[in-house]
């Protein structure tokens, strides 16, 4: 993560790692493993598609906790879970998110982190406008 004239800049780099479609990924100084297999059964890590739902959810969650937080609300025990469909030609994709709150949180509480989790930053990337910048580098990668 940089700063480049007031923004945040977010940057990952992905390595295949051996013959399948299993990538190393680095994320400033941590490391994951991500991976497209070829049949449902030969699944090794999280495929990339789900690690977008994983971002959305972590999120959000934190987003929810962090507000809660600094309003001085104990709020215990926060779940979040997202389950996406991809876009098909011609439709949106669609997400779907379930926040589940302690039972005995206040209604005006409940209300209030409601609408401060759709301001997540993912939320924000994924509901606003997106661009892309692509270039093609080519060089001699080392096995």
């Amino acid at each position: 993560m940089t700063q480049t004239q007031g923004l945040t800049r977010m940057k990952a780099s992905a390595k295949r790692d051996g013959g399948t479609y299993r990538h190393s990924v680095v994320v400033r100084d941590h490391q994951l493993t991500v991976d497209e297999p070829h049949h449902a059964a030969e699944t090794t890590a999280a495929r990339s598609q789900e690690l977008l739902a994983v971002s959305l959810a972590t999120c959000t969650a934190i987003t929810m906790e962090m507000y809660a937080a600094r309003k001085g609300w104990d709020i215990g025990h926060v779940e979040v879970d997202v389950e996406y469909t991809p876009a098909e030609r011609g439709a949106p994709t669609k997400f779907q998110l379930i926040m589940r709150l302690p039972d005995d949180l206040p209604d005006e509480q409940v209300e209030r982190l409601t609408v401060i989790a759709a301001k997540c930053p993912v939320h924000r990337v994924l509901d606003g406008d997106v661009m892309f910048q692509e270039r093609v580098e080519r060089v001699h990668l080392a096995a």
